[in-house]
């Protein structure tokens, strides 16, 4: 009718949907044993010997009850829960009304009425299992109370009482066993829920990289891929096809580094250069990753960082000039106006020192500028950081008794010579400016682990305070009034030119800077 909507279906739980399916399971045994009852019960079984009659009537009324209850538009009429605690009800009543024309306890219906049990525990909630379960105990007592009362033959109490025990403990067994189950089922559905987000989340931003992804089998046959892979490579590709047929110059290389991880280059027709990386399977039988990356657009984005850096770099060595520059030639100007010697003298030395100041900032830039023509080397540490401290001493720039050497004889590191006396000059600089004057105040040392070498310059000065150590590395950051501020920076970048790493290490006082790096080239 206009007007009107349907009240919405509520979905059914997991849970439901698993006690429904056992409780189908029950009622085709319980209609099995309904008809085992009322065909063969008194001619085959021979069940109902005292009261053949009432047997039979039983027997029909059980079958007919199970029949009608078992049709799925029950559950609908009365509610699951309702239905299960009515059909426990009717299999207790009419397994022991059996059971009394059949000659009470002694037979094999308690059996079977523990069986029942076990099924209404699998399939009902909470403390109506124990209803079940006491409610037979109570219909199984009485009939033998009945019997002893009438003068009929009965089983001892104990015996009958140890039935009833395991009416209890069958039930309680079943629904433990039952909620595991049930909890067991949950947790499954929630994590195949969790895999199959998890999944197309994967699947989603693998569809979104920028890089082209590969899944190949053994035998180079494609098992996935996403879109940037066809992209890249210019080919339609296809869930089980060969990499042979379709880029076959890249199935070559791949088939030369099969089963180690390799990267190289390839040129695919006009596509241009692809540069590709294997990642080995992680586990037995596992596909092969295989990462494509377009180079040119690699070397694009390099290019573009490079001269961003470049752009900032120049903005820093123009402001970096300017002020000496606007030093000399204020200086300059009163130079011509001033009369006295003292005034001249202290003009001149201001025109040196920032004229210095300038010449160190271009040795600073063409240093840097020669980070890409390293020459690496073994260079015996020993030996080269004497010579270093000798050189260092005899410039002035620091006592010898000032510097100690602990560096064991043996130890190498494989180095561009003009970069490490670069870099050994900046840190040895920096730390005879801040350390004291006592001997050993500066330390360099060496050591080696696992094929690296660590060289350390150590002082006993202040140390950088907190609010500095992230801008230490930046280019021309620098607390020293005469500072360039480039120092740290290109002692980096020329670590960096020969596969090492300059760091700034926690101490509790002073400053130490460890130069890490392969001991051979």
């Amino acid at each position: 009718m206009d007007g009107m909507t349907e009240a919405p279906v509520r979905p059914v739980a997991p849970g439901d949907l698993a006690r429904r399916a056992s409780l189908r399971y029950l009622n085709l045994f319980r209609l099995f044993i309904a008809a085992l009852f009322l065909f063969f019960g008194r001619t085959v079984i021979g069940l109902g010997n005292e009261a053949p009659v009432f047997f039979v009537v039983v027997a029909l009324a059980y079958f007919v009850t199970v029949l009608a209850l078992g049709f799925p538009d029950a559950v609908r009429r009365l509610g699951f829960d309702r239905l299960v605690t009515v059909q426990m009800v009717v299999d207790i009543v009419a397994l022991v009304l059996m059971m009394h024309a059949s000659g009470g306890a002694r037979g094999g219906l308690p059996t079977l009425l523990m069986v029942l049990l076990a099924g209404g525990g699998l399939v009902g909630q909470g403390r109506w299992v124990l209803f079940y379960a006491a409610l037979a105990t109570v219909a199984v007592l009485t009939e033998n109370g009945v019997r002893t009362l009438t003068g009929h033959e009965a089983p001892e109490f104990f015996a009958v009482g140890m039935v009833c025990i395991g009416f209890f403990g069958v039930a309680l067994m079943a629904r433990y066993l039952a909620s595991r189950a049930l909890a067991n089922e949950a947790l499954a559905e929630a994590r195949g829920a969790d895999l199959v987000q998890q999944r197309t989340i994967n699947e989603r931003i693998i569809e979104d990289m920028p890089d082209g992804v590969l899944v190949l089998d053994e035998d180079l046959r494609v098992l996935q891929f996403n879109p940037q892979a066809e992209r890249l490579l210019g080919r339609t590709l296809g869930p089980g096809g060969h990499l042979v047929d379709a880029v076959p110059v890249l199935a070559a290389r791949l088939a030369e580094a099969a089963g180690e991880g390799a990267s190289g280059e390839v040129i695919v027709d006009d596509r241009g250069t692809i540069e590709y990386r294997v990642v080995p399977p992680v586990a037995a039988g596992g596909g092969t990753i295989v990462y494509l990356q377009d180079l040119e657009e690699i070397q694009a984005q390099a290019q573009q960082i490079k001269l961003a850096a470049l752009g900032r770099l120049t903005a820093g060595i123009a402001h970096e000039i300017r002020n000496p520059l606007t030093a000399v030639s204020h200086a300059a100007e009163l130079l011509r106006e001033e009369k006295r010697a003292e005034g001249q003298i202290r003009l001149t030395r201001i025109i040196n020192d920032n004229a210095q100041r300038i010449e160190q900032l271009v040795r600073d830039v063409l240093s840097l500028g020669r980070r890409d023509r390293a020459m690496l080397e073994a260079l015996p540490l020993q030996a080269f950081v004497r010579d270093f401290l000798d050189e260092f001493t005899l410039h002035g720039e620091a006592e010898k008794a000032q510097v100690s050497m602990d560096i064991p004889d043996g130890i190498t590191l494989a180095f561009d010579r003009a970069h490490l006396h670069q870099i050994l000059w900046n840190l040895l600089a920096n730390a005879r400016r801040y350390a004291s004057e006592r001997p050993g105040a500066i330390a360099v040392r060496a050591s080696r682990d696992d094929g690296l070498t660590r060289l350390e310059v150590i002082d006993d000065g202040p140390g950088i305070a907190p609010e500095h150590r992230t801008q230490l590395f930046e280019p021309f950051f620098t607390t020293h009034a005469k500072g360039t501020g480039l120092g740290l920076y290109i002692a980096r970048e020329l670590a960096e030119a020969n596969r090492a790493s300059l760091r700034l290490l926690d101490t509790e006082r002073g400053a130490h800077f460890c130069l890490t790096g392969p001991s051979q080239p």
